[in-house]
């Protein structure tokens, strides 16, 4: 039981970052200090939040290319509502942006279970289609600071025992997440779909439903990110969050989540998603250039890759070998 915990993929992610850290203190003590931690954890958020979701889409063997659109458009839409509507409460404004950006989910979804056209082709059309949608509604302009009202850039920086709102955001969505992937009907079926669909359906789970559900998950945490994003940078544009769906991808695959299918965790993508934010936050402050800051968030993404291939490959030569001595 301990050599497994030791060797499990999170823990060995969790020592990667202690290392990373400890290394980065080692010239910038600052870096480690409790108040930029927190500050490391709350910039890392959004990308927490867009890595749960596409974690449970990872899992049913699809991907979500356009959850960043998703959440450029939501944040566009809901900071029009604001200039238009300045009174209308947060938590309406809220409740709106996870409703767009579920509906957006949903059409996803629709469109890989209805019509069976590949995960990657859908979300791909999407995302150009989401961002196309951006520049119509806003005829190419920018929503400034200026323009939106004091409560509605309030609240991702709005502070609870030493946290800001953004930052508890996304911890009570790890949460709720990795109570459903580990507790539901729904959770235990996504793991199932992704890592055999054929014996999913002969056990009566719906794949093509399945799959659509977690569309429909990552598209309303997409949508909530997306009002999160713009109130707390107090800006909305056609091009937010533009490439960002690479670091969502990769931080689910660096946190041991299988392009594959039907292996991953909750966990595992937070995990990810910290090992990025602590690079592109510290990077620039060991006066890495910008080339280098991406070149080192590929090599991870291949490295992680790799490992995930290997361990696979390790464990189809167990059970041939436990099939050789049975016979």
């Amino acid at each position: 039981m301990l050599q497994r915990l030791i060797t499990s993929r999170e823990v060995l992610l969790l020592g990667a970052i202690a290392v990373l850290l400890a290394l980065i203190a080692s010239r910038f003590p600052a870096f480690v200090a409790p108040s930029n931690l927190v500050a490391v954890f709350n910039d890392t958020s959004p990308l927490i939040l867009l890595a749960i979701g596409q974690m449970v889409v990872i899992l049913t063997k699809c991907i979500d290319l356009s959850v960043a659109a998703n959440l450029a458009l939501t944040g566009m839409v809901v900071a029009m509502i604001n200039v238009a509507f300045p009174g209308m409460p947060v938590g309406v404004v809220v409740a709106a942006a996870i409703a767009l950006g579920t509906v957006m989910g949903m059409a996803n979804g629709l469109l890989v279970w209805k019509l069976g056209i590949p995960p990657i082709v859908v979300t791909l059309g999407t995302m150009i289609i989401f961002r196309g949608i951006i520049f119509l509604i806003s005829d190419g302009k920018w929503v400034n600071s200026h323009e939106m009202s004091p409560a509605f850039k309030a609240f991702p920086r709005a502070e609870f025992l030493g946290l800001p709102m953004l930052s508890w955001t996304a911890i009570l969505a790890v949460i709720v997440l990795t109570i459903v992937m580990s507790r539901t009907t729904l959770g235990r079926a996504a793991y199932a779909v992704g890592g055999n669909p054929h014996a999913a359906t002969y056990t009566g789970i719906n794949v093509g439903r399945t799959q659509f559900w977690a569309f429909t998950i990552s598209g309303a945490l997409a949508g909530l990110t997306g009002y999160l994003w713009v109130s707390r940078y107090a800006v909305a544009y056609v091009d937010i969050a533009s490439g960002f769906e690479l670091d969502v991808v990769a931080a689910c695959v660096i946190g041991g989540i299988s392009i594959a299918g039907g292996i991953g965790s909750v966990g595992g993508a937070v995990l990810g998603a910290l090992f990025l934010g602590v690079i592109k936050n510290a990077l620039p402050v060991v006066n890495v250039s910008p080339f280098w800051q991406l070149a080192i968030s590929g090599a991870a993404i291949i490295i992680a890759v790799a490992v995930n291939a290997r361990a696979s490959r390790t464990k189809g030569r167990i059970i041939l070998k436990s099939a050789e001595h049975a016979v």
